[in-house]
């Protein structure tokens, strides 16, 4: 095995040895009822959501699409008929329409179901089924079980991040007024606004977040190069802006806030940019497992975590749905303050080169099974500043019969600065960077690098950098 598939495999085995002695300090915890919505469980209301959705979908990509894909969503009953007797493949739809425009849309099935009052699990039920039946029914090209991953699943762990914010700014209110609270939940999970309109918009119809504790930022600002090794990709923006917004949601270190359902803990990030419009999006959250202490000032949670990432740094991109074990938790001393996270495991990934040299088109990647781990690390000194690292690694197997081998091995390094000037206003200096060696029988060795630099005005969500109080 190559020595760079090794370093997420060994951190993975780390973790687990490091799960399994937390879990053996694993605080007591009541066990409660799954917190729905009240008077919702219709599903014959979900299906039918579900059902004009994918039908307004497929009109406007017939009307509006590009003409030489038209045919492609020009489906009748043959159409259908073809696709339930068709095995099913893998599809090379472009890299946006497959790794993030499906994700979006399971993340709309999953929220029909999840805003009716349907746990998580019955609600990536919801998404599952919805995906199938758009590749039966939705389009005329073969059903690719591609699409049931990364709609179905990645869909669902999207989908639960944008239920969970769009509630908590009706829930908290963000300090907006009504029209903007509810105009800008509705931007996070239109699925979930529609339901909440035919259901009246009444205090019932909020999700509660049973005052978890969070964490959230807005940084507007700019970035540069400093280092650019193109590649096989023939072209780069030197100078872009960007606009990121991040969610920590249900940090450990408050006593009476209990981890029972899936994503009772988890994180978001979303960085838009007008070199590629998005930069990344990126979610992970514990699907199963325990709160536990260490000591006088250490708080953790610990299991399984589903997570789904998007990354396009312009040179490359890559797209993973993926299982972890990891941990997170804080620990406090006066007035100093560390919290982490650190998750290994394995995902379904895709990668390819953007604007490839040897004529590629969008449509030029490739699909694979991925170890994956990510460190994360945040420094609060007085609530006054915040020194955030994060390190992410991906190594992208190409192990599928019959294909042409190779793999691909994928770092990403974020390290951020944070000084607070007065209340949420903030200053942030950033550094990203990201490289990419591919290791191909036909294509040789390839390397990718990127690094850039920033400055940010940000804006806190609260005077404060996310510390926990117990």
């Amino acid at each position: 095995m190559p020595a760079s598939a090794v370093r997420p495999l060994a951190i993975a085995a780390s973790l687990l040895l490091a799960t399994v002695t937390a879990f053996a300090q694993e605080a007591p915890r009541e066990v409660q009822d799954q917190p729905q919505l009240p008077h919702w469980r219709d599903p014959g209301l979900v299906a039918a959501e579900i059902v004009g959705f994918q039908v307004l979908l497929n009109r406007f990509n017939y009307c509006c699409g590009a003409s030489g894909d038209r045919e492609d969503y020009h489906v009748t009953m043959d159409s259908i008929r073809r696709n339930l007797h068709h095995s099913w493949v893998v599809d090379h739809d472009p890299f946006s329409v497959n790794q993030l425009g499906h994700p979006y849309s399971g993340s709309m099935y999953y929220g029909f179901a999840r805003s009716n009052g349907f746990n998580f699990w019955e609600s990536g039920g919801a998404a599952i089924a919805g995906s199938a039946l758009w590749e039966i029914a939705g389009e005329t090209t073969p059903p690719s079980r591609n699409d049931l991953i990364s709609t179905g699943i990645g869909g669902s762990f999207l989908g639960e991040s944008l239920f969970r914010m769009a509630n908590l700014l009706l829930e908290q209110g963000g300090g907006m007024s009504p029209f903007w609270r509810e105009t800008v939940a509705a931007v996070a999970s239109p699925s979930t606004a529609f339901n909440r309109y035919l259901q009246g918009r009444g205090p019932a119809t909020v999700f509660s977040s049973r005052g978890a504790p969070y964490y959230s930022r807005v940084d507007l600002g700019v970035m540069g190069s400093t280092q650019t090794s193109q590649g096989n990709s023939t072209a780069t923006v030197r100078n872009e802006a960007q606009a990121q917004f991040s969610l920590d949601y249900g940090m450990p270190g408050k006593e009476d806030y209990q981890y029972r359902n899936p994503f009772d803990y988890f994180a978001f990030q979303a960085t838009a940019t007008t070199a590629n419009w998005f930069e990344n999006v990126m979610t992970r959250g514990m699907l199963a497992g325990a709160n536990y202490r260490a000591g006088r000032n250490y708080r953790g949670i610990w299991g399984l975590y589903g997570s789904y990432d998007y990354i396009s740094p312009q040179i490359f991109r890559i797209s993973t749905t993926a299982l972890s074990l990891g941990t997170t938790g804080q620990w406090r001393n006066g007035d100093w303050v560390v919290q982490g996270t650190g998750t290994a495991g394995v995902g379904y990934a895709a990668v390819g080169t953007i604007n490839s040299t040897a004529g590629g088109s969008d449509q030029d990647y490739h699909y694979g099974v991925a170890p994956q781990a990510l460190l994360a690390g945040r420094l609060i000194h007085a609530d006054q500043w915040a020194l955030d690292i994060t390190a992410r690694e991906y190594f992208v197997t190409d192990i599928v019969p019959g294909s042409r081998g190779g793999h691909d091995n994928i770092v990403r390094a974020d390290i951020g600065y944070t000084w607070r000037i007065r209340g949420p206003h903030a200053i942030s200096v950033k550094y990203l960077w990201n490289r990419r060696d591919a290791q191909y029988p036909d294509l040789g060795d390839r390397s990718q690098t990127r690094g850039t630099v920033g400055v940010f005005y940000t804006l806190l969500g609260q005077d404060r950098f996310g510390t926990v109080d117990e």
